[in-house]
């Protein structure tokens, strides 16, 4: 079995989109045992977008069916696509995928730039149309930076859970198995994740 681990390591310093909270880690040591406080953001790093995102009385993070987010999964190469990612790159290539990660060889700029690939909302309603029940994507947003949040509610407000700052580097279009387990934080918007993908060995 082959595993892809797709999570981006959280650490204090890493870069983020602006309005994220900066992971703090503070470590004490007892002098029998280390202990470690954490502060993160729901949205720090490789992490995953409930519906309350976004849309008042939305489904909580610690409610999402895990079903969306364990089970096969289709990663899609958009290499070659800047800006707008729009439903004439999707048609055709989904195959049927229930989820869907996009690849867009994005690569994290400290300070951080708004310029990377990102949903348009013909897209976004495609993947409603298609059934797909989570998307992921290796940029910081499924969504254009500023935004009006149109491609967030599309998505969520059908139920499709999102996955954004995923590390694809090493996953080559194709098929995989998909483990996405956002931490149960009761209530909230959203949480960090940690996502691998796997497949039988060739």
């Amino acid at each position: 079995m082959q595993i892809i681990d797709v999570t981006r390591p959280l650490a204090p310093g890493m870069p983020a989109i602006p309005g994220v909270t900066q992971p703090v880690f503070r470590q004490r040591d007892t002098g029998q045992y280390r202990i470690s406080d954490v502060l993160l953001s729901t949205h720090g790093g490789t992490h995953i977008d409930a519906p309350a995102h976004y849309l008042e009385g939305g489904a909580v993070v610690d409610a999402l069916p895990l079903d969306h987010l364990v089970g096969p999964c289709r990663v899609l190469d958009l290499g070659g696509v800047a800006g707008a990612i729009t439903s004439e790159d999707l048609e055709g290539r989904l195959c049927g995928a229930r989820r869907l990660l996009l690849k867009t060889g994005y690569a994290m700029a400290d300070p951080f730039s708004p310029d990377f690939a990102h949903l348009d909302t013909d897209a976004a309603r495609l993947l409603v149309r298609e059934g797909v029940a989570c998307v992921g994507i290796d940029t910081p947003s499924i969504e254009a930076i500023p935004c009006d949040g149109a491609v967030h509610r599309a998505l969520l407000g059908s139920g499709c859970a999102i996955i954004e700052m995923l590390d694809l580097a090493a996953a080559a279009e194709g098929e995989y198995t998909l483990l996405a387990l956002p931490l149960p934080l009761a209530g909230l918007d959203g949480s960090p994740a940690r996502v691998v993908l796997c497949r039988e060995e060739e």
